[in-house]
């Protein structure tokens, strides 16, 4: 076998042990005599899977007792209206934290069905960081809750804090989820697509605070017809992520992943790792001037690394060159150009080393 170094933004690289464990599941799974992807989701033995994901999950994440813990379908960008429609009415002021492409888009949605504006935004200064932690953000009084992108995985930002609110908080952890901790009972929403630090795309975790499911309820009674059923927070905790279908692979997917993210520590440890993977990549970037980082430095990312070559005429040479040395998806984002390396939970230390090892002789043939 020979794996790349593997820096997609996602769908995103998996640890090694947990591929071949799905591999090794296909065939035959849990004593069924059927392959992991032939059983039903209404059996013992996925019940079983699903349980212990949401527990791992609980465990890792300190989730409060009374919130829920959903495994739903359609990525963060459903729950961009998702939220929306289960949380406020039409006449509701809802306060959205720009930082970036989701930001926006999230804004977007949530249009479609309540009073949805943009508090703060930093796409005047090119989406280079994240409001401080005593930064005003020009909520409204009146505002049902205030909702942020944790990481930015475009533009190489992230939070190092939870926003100061006074609303209830809703936040998109889709790039960072699990891999540093978080307050989760400061936020009465949370949600996040697997495809980057959980397992592969398909799965979306949702966590929901009594008050939000509270409030779906409400939404079911208040709205004209009540709230479709795949889009009901309310149905979805009565049903226990087992209203339709759900991705049974990706959901053993994931509970193998967060298996190994016990396995090896839990959050304090996989922050410990991330936190000094990306030191390693962002010395190298501030070492010269051949190297622009994208980030202001008190919004830097462990995430998503971004960066441009002061000689823009040569990234697709560097592009060209780090894929033939093994060093993949390093392109940044098609709207924005430029480098990104994404390093996630799963990348491991060996190929940042890999990667910084190249920079270095690029720079030295080329700066």
């Amino acid at each position: 076998m020979n794996r790349a170094h593997n820096f997609s933004a996602g769908p995103a690289v998996l640890p090694l042990s947990v591929i071949e464990q799905l591999q090794s599941a296909l065939p035959e799974f849990a004593g069924t005599g059927q392959g992991l992807m032939e059983i039903s989701h209404r059996s013992s033995a996925f019940d079983d899977v699903i349980e212990t994901a949401k527990a791992r999950l609980r465990r890792l994440m300190s989730i409060p007792d009374d919130y829920e813990v959903l495994l739903l379908q359609g990525g963060a960008s459903l729950q961009f209206y998702m939220t929306a429609l289960n949380l406020a009415g039409p006449t509701d002021a809802v306060d959205f934290v720009d930082t970036g492409t989701w930001s926006t888009k999230s804004v977007k949605e949530a249009q479609r069905v309540c009073d949805a504006a943009i508090c703060w935004t930093g796409k005047d200064q090119g989406y280079r960081h994240v409001p401080g932690a005593s930064e005003s953000l020009g909520e409204r009084s009146n505002g049902t809750y205030l909702h942020y992108t944790t990481n930015n995985t475009i533009y190489g930002t992230q939070f190092q804090h939870i926003p100061a609110s006074n609303s209830r908080l809703v936040a998109d952890l889709s790039s960072d989820i699990c891999s540093q901790a978080i307050d989760v009972s400061r936020h009465d929403v949370i949600y996040a697509g697997a495809q980057k630090n959980l397992g592969p795309s398909g799965v979306t975790a949702v966590l929901l605070s009594p008050w939000a499911v509270e409030r779906s309820r409400q939404m079911e009674k208040i709205r004209p017809g009540g709230l479709p059923s795949m889009l009901n927070y309310g149905l979805m905790v009565d049903k226990k992520s087992l209203f339709n279908t759900p991705n049974t692979f990706g959901i053993f997917a994931l509970e193998r992943v967060l298996n190994w993210l016990e396995e090896l520590g839990g959050i304090p440890a996989i922050s410990r790792m991330n936190l000094h993977k990306s030191q390693l990549l962002y010395t190298e970037l501030d070492r010269t001037g051949f190297w622009v980082p994208h980030a202001e430095t008190a919004s830097r990312s462990m995430m998503n690394v971004t960066w441009r070559i002061a000689d823009d005429s040569l990234v697709e040479t560097f592009l060209h060159q780090a894929a033939e040395s093994g060093l993949k998806a390093l392109k940044g984002h098609r709207s924005v150009g430029g480098l990104r390396a994404s390093i996630y939970n799963a990348c491991p230390e060996r190929s940042v080393l890999a990667l910084v090892d190249f920079m270095r002789e690029f720079e030295r043939q080329h700066g």
